[in-house]
């Protein structure tokens, strides 16, 4: 079936005000400013959970300025890039290269981002430690000297925040402690961000990835559960995805496409 354009849809969903990009730019150091907080009152418990949210957080919105669905320039992109990489300890770089490689192939094998999705569920776990590791070689080895620069830079990143949690834990451990769980968490992306949302995927883009319909679990996940409608139109920024999926679901019920019910 043809999908329906954009302008059948609605341009409006295209349009990012900026105090929603302040908002959806500002999510992940507020995140980072809670943590800082928790640990500062000795509420370690509290500080996996705030992991995760800045986790939502940073996903989200470096979706966003990898599309430019969020009206930044390209230089502004290359420092946002760089800016909410930094919050994880990760390339922004390597995730714009091969995130956009991953539209256009999927599925492929010169997809690395969408490999996962054809592995076990098992495999898709055991990849997770050396998953960025893999899409930052393979950037790397695709990129002009400008995105080499950027990629080499972002490649210290992790080194010096652990060499400098160890270094300052005689005076907080909190830099360590982040550091680790920065790192640790980002082995569930092969699992979540590729596996389950791809795996078993069929021949055609409707049966390419999954859209979770719910309350709770999309609000949880900042929007990102709406994953096939994020594919079928990835100009449109995460917060327009309940909208368009609203609009779509009269096109996805004539093409037999069933939302997965969640909480």
């Amino acid at each position: 079936m043809k999908l329906p354009t954009m302008r059948e849809l609605g341009e409006d969903l295209l349009v990012t005000t900026p105090a929603r990009r302040r908002i959806a730019l500002a999510r992940p150091y507020l995140g980072v400013a809670a943590f800082a907080v928790a640990m500062w009152l000795g509420l370690w418990w509290l500080t996996p959970l705030m992991v995760f949210g800045i986790f939502v957080a940073v996903v989200t919105v470096t979706h966003d300025v990898v599309h430019r669905t969020l009206g930044l320039t390209e230089p502004e992109t290359d420092r946002w890039l760089f800016a909410l990489g930094l919050v994880l300890l990760e390339s922004g770089h390597a995730y714009r290269i091969t995130h956009r490689q991953h539209h256009r192939l999927f599925p492929s094998p010169d997809d690395p981002e969408g490999y996962p999705a054809n592995l076990s569920f098992a495999g898709a776990v055991c990849y997770g430690p050396v998953f960025l590791v893999r899409l930052w070689i393979w950037a790397f080895a695709r990129s002009g000297r400008r995105d080499r620069l950027w990629l080499l830079l972002e490649a210290a990143i992790p080194v010096a925040a652990v060499v400098g949690g160890v270094l300052l834990w005689p005076v907080t451990p909190g830099v360590l402690v982040y550091a680790v769980l920065a790192i640790v968490g980002s082995w569930v992306y092969p699992l979540l961000t590729v596996y389950l949302p791809h795996h078993d995927y069929g021949d055609e883009p409707l049966r390419q990835t999954r859209t979770l319909r719910g309350r709770i679990i999309p609000a949880i996940f900042l929007e990102l559960t709406y994953h096939l409608e994020h594919h079928l139109y990835p100009q449109v920024p995460s917060h327009h995805l309940p909208e368009l999926a609203r609009r779509l679901d009269p096109f996805l019920a004539r093409a037999g496409v069933q939302p997965v019910a969640v909480p």
